[in-house]
């Protein structure tokens, strides 16, 4: 299987040379030339298997120049007991008749992104080895919060890889923060900007897009790639855990092969929503795909109107995975829904970049319509949230998910709708843990790791062990830079 470039179809590569690139040089994102298929006896069929397996099952469609053992010997290693603390890795629980939570956050940095990230690294290894590239990799990153952590988890130590992660000083929460700031490893980095995540994402892909750049970091032996989702080998991953909840609903006796699930998703840059739009593509009978946003609502507008603006204030908000104002991921959906008009979809992103807003053709918006729904939820309604399914069902939903939360129950209200709904709960309540007791009643100042012991008595709930261990550690890192500063941080990185 190739893959082609959103803005230029006539590019071609293999998986591992999308892998390895992370970005076409043209600025496009990879996509899959043709879309597996899934059918209804492969359903049923993986229905019978464990997280793993069904894993290697998807993911082998997709990289035809890996073999079956390389990707059962990736799925082993990033699925392993020693980073997840569940075998079912993605668990489903019923929070209701027709309302369940996919848990994915099990993971070494309790957030769905090891569900990827931990993936990836053996993706990408095996891929610089694939295309026989003898220079190092430097891996950068632009976070809302939670990719970063699991990125440098996942690429820690990872021979002929560097990894530079960026993230906005004051638009994380500080558990993330800490998590970041101690992280070990000789090949790793962490720098603060000053600014918003958009910010940090404008100054990754401006690095990506300088070739005079390039040219230099090829003489001293490196080049760039990603692991935010704009790189596939991220991306494809999370495609499994759509189908694996399916799968799960099936077991649980809650619906038949065939039947369709909706599936809410706290939604900022595209990807974890874009995942579960290709598994519908590819044949799973999804419903809806009910698109959460919080006040930062640039795809709530979007996705109703057809105008995609980002011209409007930038939120600070109690849900910072999703402080985002451009969507990187949306270029994937526009170049799909436009049966790959690359043109057409290259167009739209340059309006982006030019004046930051863009209107989508008729056919698209009319397909957006048949796919998707959406609505945002303000802080306050977010903690309103929290206490309520707390005190009504005693499961402790972290902001990001509360928000999805909220927006799927004015879906069913709206709309009538009664299809079974799986919620992608994307985070621990403990990587939020002061926001979470505030939403409790407990308005009491203190840092985040003695809000994690609190908010463990207040609910008896058990924290994540990883979280639980950052008490103690020795912060590695503290340097911040101005935006136009990104590009000599990592000359001096790679020093």
């Amino acid at each position: 299987m190739r893959y082609l470039s959103t803005r230029d179809k006539t590019v071609r590569v293999q998986a591992a040379h999308a892998i390895a690139q992370g970005l076409s040089q043209d600025g496009g994102l990879f996509v899959p030339e043709v879309l597996p298929g899934v059918s209804r006896a492969q359903i049923q069929s993986m229905c019978e298997m464990s997280y793993k397996q069904r894993a290697v099952y998807l993911m082998g469609s997709f990289l035809k120049d890996f073999t079956a053992a390389e990707i059962t010997n990736f799925a082993e290693r990033a699925y392993s007991a020693r980073g997840f603390d569940t075998p079912d890795i993605a668990p489903l629980v019923k929070q209701a008749e027709d309302t369940w939570f996919l848990e994915l956050w099990h993971g070494p940095t309790a957030a769905f992104k090891d569900m990827a990230l931990q993936m990836l690294p053996y993706l990408l290894t095996a891929a610089l080895e694939k295309t026989g590239e003898q220079r190092q990799v430097c891996i950068l990153v632009a976070t809302s919060g939670d990719t970063g952590k699991a990125a440098l988890e996942g690429f820690r130590d990872v021979p002929q890889t560097k990894i530079l992660v960026y993230y906005p000083k004051d638009g994380v929460s500080a558990v993330q923060e800490l998590q970041m700031v101690t992280q070990a490893g000789l090949n790793v980095g962490v720098l603060g900007v000053n600014g918003n995540f958009d910010d940090a994402q404008a100054g990754v892909k401006q690095i990506f897009n300088d070739r005079d750049f390039a040219h230099e970091l090829a003489e001293q032996g490196y080049f760039l790639s990603s692991a935010n989702s704009i790189n596939w080998g991220r991306l494809l991953p999370q495609i499994v855990y759509y189908v694996s909840a399916y799968c799960d609903m099936v077991n649980a006796g809650r619906i038949t092969v065939g039947d369709p699930v909706n599936f809410a998703v706290p939604t900022g840059n595209f990807g974890n929503i874009l995942a579960g739009f290709y598994a519908k593509q590819m044949g799973l009978p999804v419903g809806r795909l009910i698109c959460a946003s919080n006040e930062n609502n640039v795809l709530t507008d979007f996705i109703r109107t057809g105008v995609y603006d980002r011209n409007r204030p930038f939120h600070t908000t109690i849900s910072p995975s999703m402080d985002i104002l451009i969507s990187s991921n949306l270029e994937r959906l526009l170049f799909a829904l436009s049966d790959g008009a690359d043109q057409e979809t290259a167009g739209y992103m340059r309006k982006l970049s030019e004046v930051g807003r863009y209107t989508v053709s008729k056919k698209i918006k009319a397909a957006i319509d048949q796919a998707f729904w959406a609505d945002y939820c303000d802080d306050k309604r977010t903690q309103e949230v929290i206490r309520q399914v707390f005190e009504t069902s005693g499961y402790l939903m972290d902001p990001h998910t509360a928000v999805a939360y909220e927006v799927q129950e004015r879906y069913k209200a709206e709309t009538g709708d009664k299809t079974p709904t799986v919620i992608l709960s994307t985070a621990s309540p403990y990587k939020f843990a002061d926001s979470v007791l505030a939403a409790l009643g407990d308005g009491e100042q203190a840092t985040d790791l003695t809000c994690i012991d609190r908010l463990a008595e207040r609910t008896g709930k058990t924290p994540p062990q990883p979280l639980v261990a950052l008490k103690g550690k020795r912060q590695r890192f503290g340097e911040v830079v101005e935006k136009d500063e990104m590009r000599q941080a990592v000359r001096s990185f790679l020093r």
